[in-house]
């Protein structure tokens, strides 16, 4: 049985919902990736190839489908002959090698032809209630040519030229929740498969990647004939997907802050209850020590131009090379391990080895952490109606208590409002302006939580205590979303971001990877400050490969004994 110590509490908001520290999250057991790749194994879902009518050029269309225990889902694939002045990652782009939709069900002929004259469009096109996702992806290109010539040439890719690159597609976006006509969130919310955020998306992208390397080999095989050669299994596998991520993913963490809340609450709950156990068995110190050195080789793999993540790799590994010289002393072979662990981490790493260790703390304890995964979607409609009855003092204490920090900040500076939200015309996408340098502050979007909190409060400070929020809200209309956030803080600790979010040395990049962390996304090479790419599935097995036993652990890489 078990023991655990006393209580131990969640880290505080104030220090886990910093910018810096959220941009030096991990993937952990609880992100949404190894969630859906644990339930597909335990359930057995079986997978099938029904369509391939793609021709030697590798144009045509492919369905994949996922048989669960209940019901199947099919990804849909269109792959195109695309002149290389029209491949963008761009949001802006209108052409793309490959696209895709993900169908709740079995498509018959006439779903993919209605398909085919949509998908392929995104934007300019409509999909039905019968899509749950729809995206598109970009070759490579100098990988996608040495594989296939070298496939082609009976011999396999080399392995430097992977390493460098890491996937023979990237994702340029995963469109989900009623985009261009697909089904809402609230349509799939109730199915026990799609009860854990973002699972259909990342359905997609696994069966993406599964067409990737057929189409690859497909291609190479057309090109080779008699002497082409299959792709190495054991080199399939190290390819992922990789995805650019823009602007356009930031303001979701401050625009969900009761989902976002619930991500992070349970990552922290995950933690303390790990913290609080009083010892850990030769076999949990075993997982933790032999993830930790896959982790070190996933660190050496880990690729960036960009002088920001250069510094936190160079800072990580020191990191990782402390971490050992503690564990050397067998410090996990003592009472509350764990708990001892993470002190010490707080004041001899950074934040990026602070949050590599929690992540790995969490392991070696499914049976412990994994049901937490179930409270992470959020289900609470009534979060965002505003309590009209609750008083002028209680909701001033609300934003004291959420915002305290922002009271230290001086919003007249040009510093500190140097930056403005706004949606672009062309696009509908966010993007992230110069206040003092563009007109664009009358088109400013409500992503600064933190000066427009100070506002509400000053502007309630000439209101009597006892009276309703309604009074004030029929005065000053524009404050709402503030209350609204406010009034939500009750439920949602973890749901504000304890940064500016328009300064001028805001990092958006830290946003991007609080979220994609949580997908599982491994490799963060961020290419300015406002995006970034990754890669997802990296090391997973394929369909036809899936097993409980590698069903999880396979974003680690293998170390050679």
């Amino acid at each position: 049985m078990r023991q655990a110590a006393d209580h131990i509490t969640r880290r505080a908001p104030e220090d886990v919902m910093r910018l810096k520290r959220l941009g030096s999250l991990h993937q952990c057991r609880l992100s949404f990736m190894r969630v859906l790749t644990r339930r597909m194994a335990r359930e057995n879902w079986k997978f099938t190839r029904p369509v391939f009518n793609i021709n030697a050029d590798g144009v045509g269309n492919a369905v994949y489908t996922a048989q669960g225990p209940d019901r199947a889902y099919s990804l849909v694939a269109f792959a195109h002959d695309l002149p290389p002045e029209m491949r963008s990652d761009r949001v802006i782009a209108t052409a793309w090698d490959a696209t895709f939709t993900l169908f709740d069900g079995v498509p018959d002929a006439a779903d993919i032809q209605r398909l085919s004259q949509n998908v392929p469009l995104q934007e300019a096109g409509r999909v039905s209630g019968r899509e749950i996702s729809v995206s598109r992806a970009n070759r490579s290109v100098r990988l996608w040519a040495h594989f296939v010539d070298a496939l082609a040439a009976g011999q396999q890719p080399d392995q430097e030229k992977i390493d460098a690159v890491g996937y023979l597609m990237r994702t340029t976006a995963v469109y989900g929740s009623g985009k261009l006509g697909a089904s809402d969130r609230e349509g799939i919310a109730d199915r026990e498969e799609m009860a854990v955020p973002f699972q259909a998306e990342m359905l997609s992208v696994f069966l993406t990647r599964t067409f990737v390397r057929d189409l690859v080999q497909h291609v190479a095989n057309a090109k080779g004939g008699d002497q082409a050669v299959a792709l190495d299994p054991n080199i399939a596998r190290q390819l992922g997907i990789g995805n650019s991520t823009g602007l356009g993913m930031a303001p979701f963490i401050v625009n969900h802050p009761v989902l976002f809340n619930n991500w992070i609450m349970v990552r922290e709950e995950a933690i303390a209850r790990v913290r609080a156990l009083k010892s850990a068995s030769a076999d949990e110190r075993d997982v933790f020590t032999s993830l930790l050195q896959r982790s070190a080789k996933s660190v050496d793999q880990w690729r960036s131009e960009h002088p920001i993540q250069i510094k936190k790799l160079n800072e990580l590994k020191a990191d990782l090379k402390l971490l050992n010289a503690y564990l050397s002393g067998g410090a996990l072979a003592g009472d509350a391990p764990w708990d001892k662990l993470m002190n010490w981490a707080a004041t001899a790493l950074t934040e990026e080895g602070q949050e590599l260790v929690a992540s790995l703390m969490l392991e070696p304890y499914g049976d412990l952490v994994d049901g937490l995964t179930t409270c992470m979607a959020d289900s609470n409609k009534e979060a965002f109606v505003i309590d009209g009855a609750a008083t002028i003092a209680q909701t001033r204490a609300l934003i004291k208590d959420s915002f305290g920090w922002a009271f230290d900040t001086d919003w007249t500076e040009k510093e500190n409002q140097a930056r403005a939200w706004y949606v672009s015309e062309e696009k509908l996408e966010p993007r992230l302006g110069e206040r003092f340098e563009e007109p664009i502050a009358e088109y400013e979007q409500p992503l600064a939580p933190a000066r427009d909190a100070v506002a509400a409060f000053n502007a309630l400070a000439s209101y009597d205590a006892d009276q309703p929020i309604a009074e004030f809200l029929l005065q000053h209309p524009e404050h709402r979303h503030t209350i609204r956030r406010a009034q939500i803080s009750q439920i949602a600790p973890y749901g504000e971001i304890r940064d500016n979010t328009i300064s001028a040395s805001v990092l958006p990049i830290d946003m991007l990877r609080a979220k994609l962390s949580f997908f599982g996304a491994t490799r963060f090479d961020p290419r300015s400050d406002r995006w970034v790419r990754i890669c997802m599935y990296a090391g997973a097995p394929y369909p036809d490969e899936l097993t409980h036993e590698n069903a999880d652990l396979w974003v680690y890489p293998e170390v050679a004994q």
